[in-house]
């Protein structure tokens, strides 16, 4: 695979979700198994709508790193990036459907998961500077040595058109809020485009009014600024304005994996209960925007 559309960076994991909904861990009885982590599910919605995608990662070297690298292949998705740590684990995430809407989420990373040991090469370099569309995971700037990763990619890229900062926080990496706020505003210094829901515009610059957000991120030279509503839609705001996009209507079976797949239809990820397996074809996003009525 060349010419690279697409390259994402941060966290993958071995996600098991609850196939009983509506109820805690104590009563959840089996699991489905798929794999997850932000950047790995956008790199297979990507690779399912047909683009060349890959993710700068690390798995261990175990069966569990053996799955996710040939589910990555199975998907389309590039594994040249995705590295084997000699001891780390690969991690593992349970999510219970409790409520669907807001999963609940327990990270099995201890003492550390091998995506936080990434090196950068000169090869990541080179793609990071190539490729049409870079996406970092805001929860890889935590990472011991993928933080420094990421950010070296992001130099060397210089701000190239397309280049993404998804917010993607989650509390359980960092330790305190105010070191994702420090990692997020530097990061946010070579991003084009921003993406994040209204908690995490809070943590990123202090406002999780979805305008004033947009208004704080545009602020800090941005060209494009995504606020995500849930089920109130989309903020999508630039310079030369701002359109709220409306959602498209879906029972809800797992919310997890729904803004991982923003891209790649967002409605269909959320019907579905598993993350990277739930990531739509183009002709299903076609089916379905047919079948709404919703704009194309």
């Amino acid at each position: 695979m060349t010419d690279l559309e697409l390259l994402t960076i941060g966290r993958v994991s071995v996600d098991l979700y609850a196939e009983q909904l509506g109820v805690p861990f104590a009563r959840v009885r089996s699991f489905a198994k798929s794999i997850g982590g932000s950047p790995t599910n956008v790199a297979v919605a990507a690779a399912r709508l047909g683009r060349r995608a890959a993710v700068v990662t690390a798995v261990g070297d175990e069966p569990f790193g053996g799955y996710v690298r040939e589910a990555l292949q199975g998907f389309g998705v590039d594994t040249r990036f995705v590295g084997t740590h000699p001891t780390l684990r690969t991690p593992l995430a349970f999510a219970a459907m409790d409520p669907p809407e807001e999963p609940a989420l327990l990270f099995y990373r201890e003492p550390s998961a091998p995506d936080e040991h990434v090196e950068v090469t000169e090869e990541m370099l080179a793609t990071a500077r190539s490729a049409a569309l870079f996406w970092v995971a805001g929860s890889c700037l935590s990472g011991m040595r993928t933080g420094p990763t990421a950010t070296a990619l992001l130099e060397a890229r210089g701000r190239r058109r397309h280049t993404i900062l998804d917010l993607d926080y989650r509390p359980t990496f960092w330790p305190d809020r105010a070191a994702a706020t420090r990692a997020f505003v530097a990061a946010l210094a070579h991003a084009t485009i921003a993406v994040g829901n209204r908690r995490e515009c809070e943590v990123a610059v202090g406002a999780s009014d979805p305008g004033a957000a947009a208004d704080a991120l545009l602020a800090r030279g941005l060209e494009l600024a995504v606020v995500k509503l849930g089920g109130e839609g989309v903020l999508v705001a630039s310079v030369d304005g701002r359109t709220l996009v409306p959602p498209v209507p879906v029972e809800v079976v797992c919310g997890l994996g729904a803004g991982d797949g923003f891209g790649g239809a967002l409605a269909i990820v959320a019907s579905r209960l598993l993350c990277a397996d739930a990531m739509p074809t183009a002709d299903e996003v076609e089916a379905l925007l047919e079948g709404s009525g919703a704009p194309a």
